[in-house]
């Protein structure tokens, strides 16, 4: 007999057994509570029903077996204070209530049989089991069984049989008390279980709220980060031109200043030439920032080219210059053909928020004096692979994080530090590239990073 309804939520029949395992436990403490204050009180029972019955005191022998009920389940209660007791806190729930039974059944087989008054006592039990202990319909039918043929043991061994009268009457209660019991105990369960699903239901929704919420929260940073990014990239957009007018009139100034050096007297021509080359280097190096810069505020999303991975690195340390220059030794191993295919933009892109994450990182650790920080970049071309790592010596990754870095939003930065939406964006960049990217770390060592593309031959 079942007393859960056919279609339940997942997690939910789970979470109610368990919650119903720790509540058992305190309910059989309280039975064994029970059982140990009535059962002597009974004693003044004996005195009025048995004390010199045919002859006999049964007052003392009674007595004592009360006690020894008594101290039974003493040692239960006890038993449910440990672990191991109250890992058997079921078949204990089923044991504490049939103690009494058996011991009554003792005095009525010693005194009348099925004549005594005690019949009256099982029931008194009976009723126990179902207002006390949150019994399943099975465990009720099971024990309820048991009374009645516990209890004609008793009487059968005392060998005697009342009138048809008594025998039917106290048959009739026992039995409509089993009746009682096992059908209260049904709709009790299931009240308990409608009442826990609930619980639970109102639970779940309580949680899903506050997510919804945290995400909420989260969305409108984003927004608001990416509108700030989008007037980051109009606003370059209006810087990069106006850049390049003048640097398009020093370069032309450069040229003309060039021609003129051959005007110069020989010994101020070699000086005059190394100051032209110096400035001229440092127009170049402008040049290609405002190249970088125009190529990261206006990607060609759709254009795909194979693009060499030392074209991706060199503006991605170009952008973060300003945090690891100086600061963190920064060592390369690629080969100078090693190339991927894809949009070189999107590369830079990833290879940004892989090197920014190590310098977060990096910044995190107190460095002993033998060790320094670093980041090593690796490239390398296994069969028809292209490996690039990434690798620093900072703070690495708890392990139980480790699964969740490639979620969009989630980040062990504090709050305003990282949206969380770094990881993800390489995640999904490379995997529209055919690529994978896994991570290796161990806490307070190491972190790091492999993309694995196909090779473009």
């Amino acid at each position: 007999m079942s007393s859960l309804p056919d279609k339940i939520q997942p997690g939910l029949l789970q979470a109610f057994q368990s919650a119903e395992a720790l509540e058992r436990v305190g309910n059989t403490k309280i039975g064994c509570i029970l059982v140990i204050t009535l059962m002597p009180a009974g004693t003044l029972a004996d005195y009025f029903v048995y004390h010199h019955w045919q002859g006999r005191d049964w007052l003392w022998p009674f007595f004592f077996l009360r006690l020894l009920c008594s101290a039974l389940a003493a040692a239960i209660w006890g038993l449910l204070l440990t672990d191991r007791g109250r890992k058997l806190g079921k078949p204990l729930g089923v044991i504490v209530p049939l103690l009494p039974v058996v011991f009554l059944a003792g005095m009525i087989a010693a005194t009348e049989g099925f004549a005594s008054p005690y019949y009256a006592a099982l029931n008194l039990v009976l009723l126990a089991v179902g207002a006390v202990l949150h019994w399943t319909p099975k465990e009720s039918v099971i024990a309820v069984g048991l009374v009645i043929p516990i209890y004609i043991g008793a009487g059968c061994f005392h060998g005697s049989l009342p009138s048809m009268r008594i025998l039917f009457s106290n048959f009739y209660f026992i039995a409509l008390m089993d009746v009682i019991v096992v059908v209260g105990t049904y709709f009790q369960s299931r009240a308990r279980f409608r009442e826990f699903a609930l619980r639970f239901e109102l639970d779940l929704n309580r949680k899903a709220l506050e997510t919804s919420l945290q995400q909420l929260k989260e969305n409108e940073l984003q927004l608001v980060q990416s509108e700030k990014l989008a007037s980051l990239g109009r606003m370059s957009a209006g810087i990069i031109h106006e850049i390049n007018n003048p640097l398009n009139f020093a370069t032309t100034g450069l040229f003309t200043l060039r021609k003129k050096a051959r005007h110069l007297v020989p010994d101020q021509q070699a000086d005059y030439t190394e100051v032209l080359t110096d400035v001229e280097d440092g127009l170049k190096r402008v040049q290609a920032i405002v190249s970088d810069l125009r190529t990261f505020t206006h990607p060609d999303v759709e254009q795909l080219d194979v693009v060499r991975i030392s074209e991706v690195l060199t503006p991605a340390l170009r952008f973060l210059s300003d945090e690891w220059r100086e600061k963190i030794h920064i060592e390369q191993q690629l080969p100078e053909d090693l190339a991927i295919r894809g949009n070189k933009n999107k590369l830079i892109q990833v290879m940004v928020n892989l090197l920014q994450n190590s310098l977060d990182a990096l910044k995190e650790k107190t460095f002993p004096a033998s060790e320094s920080p670093a980041i090593w970049i690796t490239g390398l071309r296994d069969k028809a692979r292209i490996k690039l790592v990434v690798r620093d010596n900072g703070s690495g990754i708890d392990a139980e994080h480790q699964g969740k870095i490639f979620d969009p939003f989630f980040t062990t930065k504090a709050v305003g530090a990282g949206m969380g939406l770094g990881l993800s964006v390489c995640y999904r960049i490379v995997q529209e590239y055919k690529g994978t990217i896994t991570l290796r770390s161990q806490r307070g060592q190491f972190c790091e990073f492999t993309l694995d593309f196909p090779f473009e031959g």
